[in-house]
């Protein structure tokens, strides 16, 4: 088990907690974090490219000229695909790029990204991160004093509105409940911020 120092809002240390060793002391795997972030990437395609065949593009249906006897091909309307203006053949259509790795997967990268962030030194622990009012200026402030305002991912309790709303201008910055907690979002950030209840929270959500 890993002893972590835990801070509050002014970074004063407050005390430890204690961090289970196979979720915040794994060996981050790179070949692990390029397949789920690839999965989570390719699950945010629109998917929504769509060329049109000759049967609906707009135009009309007569025959161009007659069967033979002009010296050309043998061609139906101009709505074929070697006329410009014409359909598209093999064209792309809707379609979705959603896939979803096994749980065992995404569960070890997690893992291993969140002891990835322990290793570097870049993950910090509070006590709580309850705000006054819901106030950008005061929780930069806040994120200064904390030694994360270069950009971070805040995990905190569900239902924390006044944090969230303080963080939705803030650029660099993202506040998410345990629950919503991913592999590219810590990835992404330099620096990831837990409350004490997030961090069991997430360590109960990799052991079940």
């Amino acid at each position: 088990m890993a002893k972590v120092t835990v801070y509050n809002l002014r970074r004063e240390s407050v005390g430890d907690i204690e961090l289970a060793d196979d979720v915040f002391g794994r060996e981050p795997n790179q070949d692990l974090f390029y397949e789920v972030v690839k999965a989570q990437l390719a699950s945010r395609r629109a998917g929504t490219a769509k060329t049109k065949t000759r049967s609906e593009v707009s135009g009309s249906t007569k025959k161009i000229y007659r069967q033979k006897g002009t010296g050309s091909s043998r061609h139906g309307d101009r709505n074929a695909p070697s006329f410009v203006g014409g359909g598209q053949m093999h064209g792309p259509v809707p379609r979705s790029y959603a896939y979803r790795p096994p749980r065992k997967m995404r569960i070890a990268a997690l893992s291993g990204a969140l002891s990835l962030k322990l290793k570097e030194g870049t993950l910090t622990i509070v006590e709580d991160f309850q705000l006054d009012e819901i106030k950008t200026k005061k929780l930069v402030g806040v994120l200064s004093a904390l030694k994360v305002d270069k950009g971070s991912l805040i995990v905190a309790e569900k239902g924390n509105d006044k944090l969230r709303l303080s963080a939705a201008n803030l650029q660099g910055h993202q506040v998410l409940p345990p629950e919503g907690v991913n592999l590219y979002d810590v990835l992404r950030h330099p620096h990831l911020v837990l409350t004490k209840s997030a961090a069991k929270a997430l360590e109960a959500r990799c052991k079940a």
